[in-house]
């Protein structure tokens, strides 16, 4: 039986594929609990510099399996409760690495794929995928962060918009919106994604890595402590490899050579 999520690593980059096409990617309990320890482990892994999040198929991720959630009889409520646990797991390993995480949206990304999505750094979308909130179609509210990102993203009246009509997001209108990085044909978002990691690993990862913590944490930090952390990390990156090779560069009026064993 093949596995609801695969792991492909080379180069630097991981290629993290949801691997249920028969269902749209969907999820249930087993490959959220995957997900979450695949993620865990690239974190931590000194030869990854970044990731690549994608569906195998025709779609991203339908997200949560309705199907499986409806084995649980008609007490719904229990089933949700261990399954966004399991989710938020991964949710929060996206944004917690110190490493850019990029949505390949090959298609469909409804539900807690479009959380997922939303959680990403970066999300490239193929010309005919669709994006759709989802869950308040199906009477629910939404997970995986997606109240947290959405109206940061597009504001807080179209967040409402898109929450209480559900309408279909389609590639244009998701990157008018901002919800999106880059449209490309059809076929073509994974190759853009592990592209853009390639051009990551050439510049500071360090930076990178400081740069999104701070803009993770400060939705909900005050300004003089948002300033205090900055000041930290600044300080933090200015002793890496990284900021040693950019101030030399700049002093030799040169080009920087980020990374240059990765």
């Amino acid at each position: 039986m093949a596995q609801p999520v695969k792991l492909e690593k080379g180069g630097g980059t991981a290629l993290v594929t949801l691997n249920r096409p028969e269902a749209y990617n969907a999820f249930g309990l087993d490959m959220v609990r995957l997900l979450a320890e695949i993620l865990i482990e690239l974190a931590v892994d000194p030869k990854v510099t970044g990731v690549v999040i994608s569906g195998a198929g025709k779609a991203f991720c339908a997200g949560g399996d309705l199907r499986w959630i409806s084995q649980y009889g008609e007490k719904h409520g229990p089933a949700f409760h261990e399954l966004a646990a399991r989710y938020h797991q991964a949710i929060l390993e996206i944004r917690r690495m110190p490493k850019p995480v990029v949505a390949a949206i090959n298609g469909l990304a409804a539900g807690g794929g479009f959380s997922m999505a939303l959680a990403c750094d970066f999300r490239i979308m193929e010309a005919s995928a669709v994006l759709r909130q989802a869950y308040t179609s199906n009477g629910l509210s939404i997970d995986g962060g997606g109240t947290y990102s959405l109206p940061r993203l597009v504001g807080m009246a179209k967040a409402l918009e898109i929450a209480a009509f559900d309408l279909p997001i389609h590639a244009e209108k998701a990157l008018s919106l901002g919800l999106v990085t880059e449209v490309v044909d059809d076929g073509k978002a994974l190759a853009t994604a592990v592209e853009m990691i390639e051009d990551m690993r050439r510049r500071s990862l360090s930076s990178f890595a400081a740069s999104k913590q701070l803009m993770t944490d400060s939705f909900n930090t005050p300004f003089e402590a948002q300033m205090e952390r900055e000041r930290h990390l600044l300080s933090w990156a200015a002793d890496q490899p990284a900021a040693r090779e950019g101030i030399a560069a700049f002093l030799e009026k040169r080009k920087p050579v980020f990374n240059p064993d990765v």
